[in-house]
């Protein structure tokens, strides 16, 4: 149990220190305090799946399914930093999401019922937004601190984002079972000890970092509470909602259980508790991780026991600031070779979403279309909307958030009553 729980974290450990890794550098936090970002995300993602395998009351699908730190909401996190300057953003962006996931909390026994809403067309093109937002990361971390005049990066830090890629890509092809599921943290351990004699890799944060320590409530300062912020995480709260449903679908038929209203109700309400409580303890929303998913449905392994026992080695991880501090002593070229797997791979689960959307059907291409294009507008033209009223920045400069309300409302107007999968499935 204890074996299978480790190969559970090993899978999404990447991807849950990725967030703070992202907001920490938006925000220009020091070593120290990126590391108690990271620790607390690890902390709060091992509450979360306690809650969605054990169960307390109505909350909690109970079943194999491991929370973690959303991705869906990095766009609207760096737009709130940038808007309100550095790290005086954090408790902004805390006390939005407070607020999303307890609005969450709410809605969520309505919640089944408004995701005819979301059929493919609309998951799908939000989904594949979601990933192509989060590629310019993964370059910026591969440029970091070395661009010219240019703005080309350096041929080292390319190389050793190459590399990383590279060793990646061959333990997913060449790998098995336990070796492949842990590319993405075996390729992280690679380009670090290559980076180790190049001089990239810092490890002074470990000689800060405690062996134990709890993460301080409010670190960053008692949470605030901006309209326009929450406005651009509540609808960030919807799209992990929507995501959570497909999976909790999904995850219920490779188990042998299919989901029914009550259960997707439960474990909405974990993710969003989880990600109301979060923010106390300095972490950010909690959603489904699918590639957990994927590693239970091929190890066959389905007992929810398992994934709780994940869910207190993850805890256990966010109690320890040197493990966190470890890993944040990895070179950004590094994370940016991973990056680029990690976010592209977010990309083509939206693809393969799409790919159960007529897209030859009326007017579902236009909605994709239209749907990436004004998305990727910050991305694309970084200060799009700088001349805009603050307000209006911090939700437009999500492009997640006004693709996801633009996809939605497209759909209404072309595929009137056209119920999602999630909803007729």
């Amino acid at each position: 149990m204890i074996t299978s729980g480790l190969q559970h974290v090993a899978a999404m450990y990447a991807g849950v220190v990725a967030v703070p890794l992202v907001i920490g550098a938006a925000a220009g936090l020091d070593t120290a305090d990126t590391t108690l970002l990271m620790a607390a995300s690890l902390f709060t993602a091992g509450i979360a799946t306690l809650l969605q395998t054990i169960g307390v009351w109505k909350i909690g699908a109970r079943l194999p399914f491991v929370n973690g730190v959303s991705f869906a909401g990095v766009a609207a996190m760096t737009a709130i930093i940038a808007a309100e300057g550095g790290a005086s953003g954090l408790p902004v962006i805390f006390g939005a999401v407070i607020v999303a996931g307890l609005l969450g909390f709410l809605i969520s026994p309505w919640f089944c019922k408004l995701v005819r809403f979301f059929p493919p067309v609309v998951t799908g093109s939000v989904i594949t937004l979601i990933g192509l937002s989060l590629l310019p990361v993964a370059l910026g971390w591969i440029t970091a601190g070395t661009t010219d005049a240019s703005g080309g990066a350096s041929m080292r830090n390319v190389g050793l984002a190459a590399l990383t890629l590279t060793v990646t890509v061959l333990l997913n092809r060449f790998g098995r079972g336990f070796l492949k599921s842990v590319s993405i943290l075996l390729g992280l351990v690679v380009g670090t000890l290559v980076a180790i004699p190049l001089g990239m890799a810092d490890f002074g944060g470990l000689r800060e970092a405690d062996l134990v320590g709890f993460p301080t409530p409010f670190h960053f300062g008692a949470p605030q509470f901006s309209v326009a912020a929450i406005v651009s995480m509540c609808i960030v709260m919807l799209v992990i909602m929507t995501e959570s449903t497909a999976d909790i679908i999904a995850l219920g038929r490779i188990v042998g259980r299919p989901a029914d209203e009550r259960t997707i109700a439960a474990g909405l309400r974990a993710d969003t508790l989880g990600s109301a409580v979060a923010p106390v303890f300095n972490g950010f929303a909690a959603s489904a991780f699918a590639q957990n998913i994927g590693l239970v449905a091929m190890t066959k392994v389905r007992s929810r026991y398992v994934v709780a026992v994940a869910g207190g080695i993850m805890v256990l991880l966010g109690l320890c600031p040197m493990a966190a501090a470890l890993i944040s002593a990895v070179p950004l070229p590094v994370l940016g070779g991973v990056g680029v797997v990690l976010f592209s791979t977010i990309a083509v689960s939206g693809v393969q979403t799409l790919v159960q959307a007529d897209l030859g059907k009326g007017a579902n291409s236009l909605i994709v279309a239209v749907t990436l294009g004004v998305g990727l507008a910050p991305e694309m033209a970084h200060g799009f909307y700088g001349q805009f009223p603050d307000g209006l920045t911090i939700i437009l400069d999500s492009g997640i958030s006004t693709g996801c309300v633009l996809a939605v409302g497209l759909n209404l107007l072309f595929n009137r009553g056209e119920r999602s999968a999630a909803a007729t499935g």
